[in-house]
């Protein structure tokens, strides 16, 4: 099930360095202070939902669950490249996913750009901390991260599994809270509709494919956002051959993707 709180995320991690990422990131002074800021710009003055902590969170534990996964059947793209190890896969998708939107603090157009270069010395200073005398793999595991941040753009294609993983959990974050704040500020279009429609999310491993992501809603309007923001994404995720969606209203499915 997509994770909402740092308690439940703890759960998934199970190597001491990646527990010590994650603290890191949870309470590092610069990483808040931007996440909160990225909220400032997109929820207070663009009007849109959510981009902040709690995204972060969410999309960081959806991307270890969906990791996870597929490394049953899938070997990762890092460790196939000699790049890391298992452990160093997990905290480029952990860092991934929980970084992604953080260039939102300085503009949603070209966000995914502006992450980059704010991310670049977060990435040295926090890595340093986890690898401190392996100075080579700190730089491969950044570049590996940037990645990740730069590539979770639909538009853009992924070129590892773990920014895949990290770019389709970013899509499944699509659960009604995080439009509530603009419907309540009288944002009425398809976008903030469709996503109230949306109840809960669920990544589980699938029969035909290796990820299977439920989406249960209310009313047939959620089918929008699953097709124009979480399918745009998966499609050029390079993981889109192993996941499938199912669509369900009130828990009868009507469409699988």
């Amino acid at each position: 099930m997509v994770v909402v709180s740092s308690k439940l995320i703890l759960g998934h991690l199970k190597e001491p360095r990646l527990r010590q990422m994650f603290h890191l990131l949870e309470d590092d002074l610069e990483v808040q202070g931007y996440l909160k800021m990225s909220n400032v710009m997109a929820v207070k003055r663009l009007i849109y939902n959510d981009h902040g902590p709690v995204h972060s969170r969410i999309s960081a534990g959806s991307a270890l669950e969906i990791f996870n996964i597929l490394t049953k059947k899938v070997e990762p793209t890092t460790v196939k490249n000699g790049v890391c190890d298992m452990e160093g896969a997990q905290i480029v998708v952990l860092c991934g996913a929980y970084l992604h939107d953080i260039g939102n603090s300085v503009h949603r157009v070209a966000h995914e750009i502006h992450g980059c270069y704010i991310a670049n010395p977060l990435l040295d200073r926090l890595l340093h901390k986890i690898y401190p005398d392996d100075p080579e793999l700190t730089l491969k595991l950044k570049c590996e991260i940037l990645h990740s941040i730069f590539a979770h753009d639909e538009e853009v294609q992924c070129l590892s599994l773990e920014a895949g993983a990290a770019k389709v959990a970013d899509g499944t974050d699509m659960v009604k809270g995080r439009a509530r704040i603009p419907f309540k500020t009288g944002k009425v279009d398809i976008h903030s509709l469709s996503a109230l429609s949306i109840k809960k999310v669920e990544i589980e491993k699938g029969g035909k494919k290796p990820v299977r992501i439920l989406v249960h809603m209310d009313n047939p309007a959620g089918v929008f956002q699953i097709e124009q923001v979480m399918w745009r994404k998966i499609k050029t995720s390079s993981i889109e051959h192993l996941v499938e969606v199912v669509v369900l209203e009130k828990g009868r499915e009507i469409k699988t993707l």
